[in-house]
């Protein structure tokens, strides 16, 4: 059996390029990324076409999109398939091998060295390939699709009792496909190991589309059992050189597991784990179960420095927590101005800690839990930080801990500017007694070069994700890369470590393979990827015969990149240097392709489309400013369609750690689109609805009869697009202000001041709101000023002109309203409002569209309703009796702006203030209607998907008693289309609790 592996042995040192080869020579990826965009084989594309069930992309922007993770690094796909089923992984394998084409398997696409990349053929299994397909809780055994994600699969285990113990931060949205070949491992690998240790058996294919399977030490093919016994006489045969020279620390995945053909027993399986995709395509994963502990408990330690948290890991491991994490002072610092962070850290900390490390402990018994965290405490007094012990034991303040552990990484990419935390070096790990001479060391090194680095994450094993701060879209910016990487490789061997210890090798780190572990070792290695995929088809460059990882042309920002616009932008994008610079800001760690919690992004969890979620939107912007995808593919349709299903909710806003506005993005977008080709009728009539809606509502009866005459509808969506399956808004008679116009001189400045902004929507479409607004605040003891801008017209924020780029005019009705309100805000009065896309709008797109001196005035002073009752009944300024509703049910949609600029928490105090009224939140994402978006014909579809994923099922199940609560004009609109339910506006559940007195 050792024949076949000595010929593999001598053909790999045969192919083995110089050292003077520049790598990217080797596999044609030299040419310039715009020059890569436009190769087509139209031959292999048609037989693609006709040999698969799932769908072929081909398209320049698909392409693009597929062609970076979430690394530095770019390279353009020939196309990008979505296999349905195994029989289309084997005619993808064959059709690629009969035209020379390699193959690199996707799952979340969230790897960052690179791992996903390549020239050839993109296989995504994240869209079809994701079920269950054996399940035995039981014997606590699971087999599954690799394009399954993390999460999903524990939300279905946890109805068990179990789960699977291997959580990457990334659990939201990477797959259990691209865990395997990574060897992944998590926060909790202190006590459950890495995917190696918990992968039972692996179902795949060959690079010639041969089936297999692995599992244990029984090949089932004979193919299988030649090729794995003389893989197993390889590895023995360098039993010596893997037991001195492979590092003794859990976290090491570089290379191949020749390791573990080394038992008496092995299980073949295991080599596969950490292959990156490299030597095979798997089908079918088994995994080994865990119990779900019953309790978790935090302790958070606050430490003066961050040497002072190295050198007391060993002590606090030493307890038997599951985890120790790391969180330093970039992320603490950089996570107080991220909103979504912000209640989170100021629970957690006291005092102003240089960096905390969060210890957890998990098991059935809770006081013995507790116990652990009396350890931990005096544990860190004898080590000289006393009291320096937060404990965390609810489940509910966990949550959001670990949710900020998470998001570490994009924390730390949240830095403005071309300078940016990378990833090359960010998972060696090393025996924790040299944890703190090797964090010094590292510092060093970033020191000697100009910089420095952040740090996070796994203390408890060895391995933490240090990054250096560098511009990447420099040449020095590279050359200190290389510098950085091989004096790091020289402290890991120094110190006995590992280079890669999670994240996998990639192209970042595959040239340090032979460094590391020699060249003998680095041959073996050669031979298993030979003896798997003799013709280099899978995933070449990566592991062995490596791409080199600081060649410019494989790189997102090569050499000669630059962004532009077509035209002046129409927005200020000041803050980030420009346009491109808010675009880049995109990291593709893919938090937006989670599919559950928070808001973003409601278009994916529709469709499940690179194409619809922020990062793939992120990435075609990107590439179409640089000029990769062709002249004017800035405006072109392709374009269009990728952004067409934003519903520009803002969840990216706030869920996104690095803060990327797709939203803000959409309007630039769209004023240079339809400046191009022009607005077309049905976004004229929305755009100047507040413009002609005093006259629209003069004939309301003659516009309601749309939704009347049963041919009406259809009329209308053939002529304007309209949906007919969507009723439309009924125009009414408007609320009108019975008082006279106010003077700026009557306002008093003792806070009970208020213009109440009557916004298009409520003004003519629901008046009963303002009305109900009227009387709550009147009964609070409030003064409301009625404020008339020139003309007849009422103010107006301009939104319905941003919803389709028209900023021009959006800033002359912003400017409008805001010269009426600025002598009576700066005399003292509040703006307060009912519509949340509306009144939110003067804390953000007004800032975009013009300058401070025009809009600084009114910063803090523009609330919605509900902000404004929860402070002042906060602050005792106002009192409100309220009946007891005696146990009545109120079911709360947020709406996705108030989920975006955080004001979800007032409209829930406003309400648990009621006496007697049980409050339900809706743990709901976008409702699908996002203003005119839902009405539209070709959205329909779309639309009511989102509202399914999680809105409308919560409705149904409401009590048919049950008060239905959604301050968003637009959600209202679609529970009453999609449930057949009215949802009313806080404001006439607070009038209706008065009243009832």
């Amino acid at each position: 059996m050792s024949a076949p592996i000595a010929k593999a042995t001598t053909k790999a040192q045969s192919q083995t390029a110089p050292a003077s080869a520049p790598a990217s020579s080797q596999t044609g990826l030299s040419a310039p990324p715009a020059a890569r965009a436009h190769a087509r084989d139209l031959s292999f594309e048609a037989d693609l076409r006709n040999g698969l069930e799932g769908e072929l992309r081909t398209d320049a922007f698909t392409r693009g999109r597929y062609a970076t993770d979430a690394s530095i690094y770019q390279i353009m796909p020939k196309a990008v398939a979505y296999p349905k089923h195994a029989r289309d992984l084997a005619a993808a394998l064959q059709i690629a091998g009969q035209h020379g084409v390699p193959v690199v398997v996707r799952g979340g696409g969230t790897s960052q060295n690179g791992q996903p990349l390549g020239r050839g053929l993109i296989l995504d299994l994240s869209r079809h390939f994701n079920a269950i397909t054996q399940y035995d809780p039981e014997a606590r055994r699971v087999t599954v699709q690799p394009g399954m994600v993390l999460n999903t699969l524990n939300d279905r285990l946890r109805k068990d009792g179990l789960f699977f113990p291997v959580e990457p931060s990334t659990a939201s949205r990477c797959t259990i496909g691209g865990m395997t070949g990574n060897n992944s491992s998590g926060a909790r690998s202190l006590r459950f190991g890495k995917m190696v240790d918990n992968v039972l058996a692996v179902d795949g294919l060959f690079h010639d589309g041969e089936a297999f399977s692995l599992s244990g030490a029984n090949p089932a093919t004979p193919r299988m059992a030649a090729l794995m016994g003389g893989l197993t006489h390889l590895a023995r045969a360098h039993r010596h050189e893997i037991e001195t020279i492979f590092p003794k620390v859990q976290r090491r995945v570089g290379g191949y597991n020749l390791d573990e053909l080394l038992p008496e027993q092995p299980n073949y399986a295991h080599l596969l784990v950490g292959s990156e995709g490299t030597l095979a395509v798997s089908s079918a994963i088994t995994l080994q179960l865990s119990p779900l502990p019953k309790h978790r408990v935090m302790g958070v330690c606050h430490f003066p420095s961050f040497r002072a948290a190295m050198e007391t890991t060993q002590h606090i491991v030493a307890l038997d927590p599951v985890a120790v994490e790391l969180v330093d002072n970039n992320v603490l610092v950089l996570g107080a101005d991220i909103p979504l962070f912000v209640k989170t850290l100021a629970d957690i900390t006291r005092g102003k800690p240089n960096c905390l490390l969060l210890v957890e402990f998990a098991g059935d018994d809770l006081d013995a839990l507790r116990r652990d965290l009396k350890r931990l405490d005096q544990c860190m007094g004898d080590y000289g930080f006393p009291d320096a012990v937060v404990e965390v034991i609810e489940p509910a303040r966990q949550k959001p801990v670990w949710e900020v552990r998470e998001a570490c990484l994009n924390i730390m990419m949240s830095m403005k500017g071309d300078g940016k935390p990378i990833s090359f070096i960010e998972d060696c790990a090393v025996p924790l007694e040299h944890l703190a001479d090797y964090t010094d060391a590292v510092t060093d090194v970033f020191s000697k070069h100009g910089t420095v680095g952040t740090w996070y994450a796994h203390a408890s094993v060895g391995c933490l994700h240090v990054r250096p701060i560098l511009n990447m879209k420099e040449a020095d910016g590279v050359r200190k890369m290389r510098a950085i990487a091989e004096e790091t490789a020289d402290l890991v061997r120094r110190f006995k470590g590992s280079y890669s210890g999670e994240h996998g090798d990639g192209i970042s780190r595959s040239e340090f393979v032979e460094p590391l572990f020699g060249a003998k070792l680095t041959r073996a290695f050669e031979a298993v990827k030979d003896g798997f995929d003799p013709e280099n088809r899978l995933n070449p460059g990566k592991i062995v015969r490596p791409l080199k990882m600081d060649d410019r042309a494989l790189m997102r920002f090569a050499p000669g990149y630059q962004t532009a616009l077509p035209a002046a932008p129409a927005l200020d994008w000041s803050d980030w240097g420009g346009f491109g610079g808010a675009v880049e800001m995109c990291n593709n760690n893919g938090t937006c392709r989670k599919l559950e919690g928070g808001t973003m992004c409601p278009s994916y969890r529709a469709t499940r489309d690179e194409q619809h979620v922020t990062r793939g939107r992120a990435n075609t912007l990107r590439l179409a400013i640089s000029g990769q995808l062709g002249p004017d593919a800035f405006t072109s349709p392709e374009m269009k369609a990728t952004m067409d299903l934003c519903v520009s909710c803002k969840g990216c806003k706030r869920d996104c750690p690095t803060g990327v506005d797709m939203a803000r993005m959409k309007i630039e977008f769209q004023h240079h689109y339809y400046a191009k080709h022009g607005l077309p009728l049905r976004e004229r009539l929305i755009a100047h609805l507040p413009r002609y809606a005093r006259l629209a509502s003069s004939v309301a009866p003659l516009l309601n009869l749309r939704d009347r005459l049963p041919f009406a509808a259809k009329i209308s969506e053939k002529l304007l697009g309209f949906s007919a399956e969507r009723s439309l808004p009924k125009w009414r008679k408007p609320w009108q202000e019975n008082r006279a116009p106010a003077r700026p001189e009557e306002v008093r400045g003792d806070g009970r001041d208020i213009v109440l902004f009557g916004d298009t929507f409520n003004r003519y479409f629901e008046r009963e709101n303002l009305e109900a607004a009227e009387r709550v605040l009147l009964k609070a003891g409030y003064r409301l000023h009625r404020v008339q801008p020139e003309g007849r017209r009422p103010m107006c924020c301009g939104r319905t002109y941003l919803s389709s780029g028209q900023t021009d005019d959006a800033r002359a009705e912003a400017l409008r309203s805001l010269d009426a309100l600025r002598p009576f805000v700066e005399k003292g009065a509040r703006v307060v409002g009912l519509e949340p896309s509306c009144i939110l709008s003067f804390r953000d797109e007004m800032l975009a569209l013009l300058p401070a001196e025009r809009t600084g005035f009114i910063a803090g002073k523009a609330l919605m309703f509900e902000e404004l009752l929860a402070a002042d009944l906060k602050e005792g300024r106002i009192t409100l009796p309220f009946a007891d509703q005696k146990g009545r049910v109120a079911h709360l949609h947020g709406h996705c702006h108030q989920k975006a600029f955080a004001v979800m928490g007032p409209v829930e105090t406003i309400l648990r203030a009621i006496p007697g009224l049980e409050l339900r939140v809706i743990e709901s994402s976008c409702c699908g209607m996002s203003g005119a978006f839902g009405y539209a014909v070709e959205n329909i579809e779309v639309s009511k998907k989102m509202a399914e994923l999680s809105l409308l099922p919560a409705v149904r199940k409401a009590g048919p008693d049950d008060i239905i609560v959604a301050d968003g004009t637009s959600c209202r609109h679609q529970i009453h289309d999609g449930a057949g339910r009215e949802a009313i506006h806080v404001a006439r559940v607070l009038e209706a609790a008065l009243a009832a007195l």
